[in-house]
């Protein structure tokens, strides 16, 4: 499909194409075929799928305004803008899109471990707790066999290994599991500071249960971009 290149920030290695079909595409440094420059404005081929542009390559260059014209003189005296600084701590992640809901836990444990910045969008937090839930289900369903299996619940500490299985994986994803719930606020425009909601019994974990449902905000805000794999 052929289309235009939006925004390319080159730094970030993540961009925007507007398809021929008039739907909003992103694409990453990876996508690129053959150059790592993309001027706004380069018409490019590309292939699409998901939301996302593969296979980027230009088919001509951006069209240059004639020397004494006014788009010219524009050009020579307006700057160019340029998007405000993102507000965030941690660090961000620049990786490729997962496609599927474990690429999005695995991910999160791995890559994103000490990640609060940048946005996750629904499918990205709710695959996340998906497999959280499923993989604490496990660990805790096998201490427990271990336990009855080793006549742990007839000790003075009932219990034991399950208790130290299950404790040992919360902690061990306490950190992701913040950092996604901080990308996902930032996602819909606020805060990653409302995460400490949660602290507040019962209420708190129900207001993040209610900002994770909202949906992405369908433009750039001042945690990054559209995430990648978002129709807008």
């Amino acid at each position: 499909m052929r289309g235009e290149v939006l925004h390319y920030d080159e730094d970030q290695g993540f961009g925007f194409i507007t398809g021929a079909d008039g739907n909003r595409y992103t694409f990453t440094r990876e996508n690129l075929r053959r150059q790592s420059a993309m001027p706004n404005g380069t018409a490019v081929e590309f292939q699409p799928g998901g939301g996302q542009a593969r296979d980027v390559f230009s088919i001509a260059a951006p069209a240059a305004a004639h020397p004494g014209t006014k788009a010219a003189l524009a050009q020579v005296s307006v700057p160019p803008a340029t998007a405000p600084p993102a507000q965030h701590f941690g660090r961000s992640s620049e990786t490729a899109e997962p496609s599927d809901l474990w690429g999005y836990f695995w991910r999160g444990v791995t890559q994103n471990y000490f990640n609060f910045a940048g946005r996750a969008h629904r499918k990205e937090y709710w695959g996340y707790c998906l497999f959280w839930t499923v993989c604490l289900l496990i660990i805790g369903g096998t201490g427990l066999y271990t336990d009855m299996d080793m006549g742990g619940f007839d000790s003075d500490i009932s219990g034991a290994v399950t208790v130290g299985l299950c404790g040992t994986f919360l902690l061990a994803t306490v950190l992701p599991s913040l950092g996604m719930i901080v990308r996902r606020l930032h996602d819909i425009g606020l805060s990653g500071w409302l995460c400490l909601l949660i602290l507040i019994p019962t209420i708190g974990s129900l207001i993040i249960l209610v900002f994770a449902l909202i949906p992405t905000q369908a433009r750039e805000n001042q945690w990054g971009p559209v995430p990648a794999g978002v129709r807008v």
